[in-house]
């Protein structure tokens, strides 16, 4: 292996803006220090955790059991 490479004339991967989309999601602290957990025990970064996690929902057609509360009726 080289001690230094020369990178001046190396064009960026055309297909890396498919590979992973850039959203906004919004998560309760309590999610995220879970997964940060997680993240120094296993290495991975937590977002990548994340990511597999749902991926893996996803594949198995996973579904969130939610149980809302009904809506108290408005009294005119």
């Amino acid at each position: 292996m080289k001690a230094e490479y020369d990178f001046s004339k190396a064009s960026k991967n055309p297909y890396a803006r498919r590979l992973k989309r850039q959203i906004t999601i919004r998560l309760d602290p309590a999610t995220v220090d879970y997964f940060k957990g997680l993240a120094e025990e296993t290495g991975l970064p937590y977002q990548n955790l994340i990511n597999l996690f749902l991926r893996d929902c996803a594949h198995q057609k996973r579904k969130p059991i939610v149980h809302w509360r009904p809506r108290a009726k408005r009294v005119p």
